[in-house]
């Protein structure tokens, strides 16, 4: 497995790019990781953490998105930066994933211009899981796709049931469209066209119709599609409301605990851990003929080492072969 990493992306590279990315190949000898940057900015922060493993290796690049450049013009404009150079590496085949904690617009829009997708993918998609009442579900699209069109969300379905139940461990996932109201026949016409090319489609047995944002975290529901406007909102919203109701409760708890105020905040701390993105790393991009990690832009070592983790767990499992295989079902 080797991995082409963006070491350039983030708010603090290259630091803990590079320490992730050794915690990573200590943990899996058969891991191949390509730093991918300038040389000289990577070696002199190697230099502050020793030598590399031989399983890490630099390869050199030319320039860096910034997290507020517009995507298209900086991509045009340093067609050999970090986020270019990855993606041109898995397109060679010399490497089976990308991981980046860049610009996100930038990373799914390389990807986009390399057209490096999936037998009958129509457009890639984000998938993020999101803890539930009863363990976890994948919320797909949450910002490669704000302009999605009907067979865009049907084929969403598809393949974050697939994910769904490989990684999250669902067995028959059910699957729902994120909409105005849970009965036939809400939202817009592209809703109404989404829920009629799902009940046709190969998931048709574990597609459970409309489904409400508050229903969301009650865990009734494995896989939840919407477009990638709508997506990133939930995103947002749910970081932050998870973020101030844990504080606001762990306020009022400490205010009435006295001797149990350790435990108290430890265990608060271990619910908050569901929300954190260094937990699970990043989020994949489903449909690309390939792997691609796309991680937080405030990650940390430990962020990037889960990352580089999730991307072998996708290979294991055979992702992209089982969502060809569906998609070869949906076509005939």
């Amino acid at each position: 497995m080797r991995i082409a990493l963006d070491a350039m992306g983030g708010d603090f590279a290259p630091g803990p790019n590079i320490i992730g990315a050794i915690e990573a190949v200590e943990r899996n000898p058969k891991l191949e990781i390509l730093l991918v940057g300038d040389r000289a900015r990577l070696e002199d922060e190697i230099a502050k953490v020793g030598l590399l493993p031989s399983s890490i290796r630099i390869i050199e690049s030319d320039g860096v998105v910034g997290m507020e450049e517009k995507p298209t013009t900086a991509l045009r404009e340093k067609p050999n930066c970090s986020i270019a150079r990855c993606w041109q590496l898995m397109a060679a085949g010399d490497a089976n994933a990308v991981v980046s904690a860049g610009n996100t617009g930038a990373v799914v829009a390389a990807g986009l211009k390399t057209r490096l997708f999936l037998k009958g993918v129509k457009r890639p998609g984000i998938a993020v899981r999101l803890p539930t009442a009863k363990g976890s579900c994948v919320l797909m699209d949450v910002g490669a796709n704000p302009a999605a069109r009907a067979e865009h969300l049907a084929q969403y379905g598809l393949m974050a049931s697939v994910y769904a139940r490989e990684i999250l461990g669902a067995k028959s996932p059910r699957i729902g469209l994120l909409n105005i109201g849970s009965e036939d026949g809400k939202g817009t016409d592209l809703y109404r066209e989404t829920h009629a090319l799902l009940v046709n489609s190969p998931v048709k047995s574990h597609y459970i119709g409309n489904v409400e944002g508050r229903d969301i975290y009650h865990g009734d529901v494995d896989v939840i599609i919407c477009e990638g406007f709508v997506g990133n909102v939930v995103l947002k919203v749910s970081e932050g409301m998870a973020e101030f109701v844990m504080k606001k409760v762990s306020a009022t708890l400490m205010e009435v605990l006295s001797a149990e105020r350790d435990l108290a905040m430890k265990a608060l701390a271990k619910q908050m851990e569901q929300f954190h993105y260094q937990e699970s790393g990043g989020a994949p991009l489903l449909g690309i003929d390939g792997i691609c990690i796309i991680c937080h832009g405030s990650s940390d070592s430990r962020s990037i080492r889960n990352a580089l983790k999730m991307a072998t767990e996708i290979d294991n499992h055979h992702i992209n072969a089982q969502i060809t295989e569906l998609l070869s079902q949906q076509s005939t």
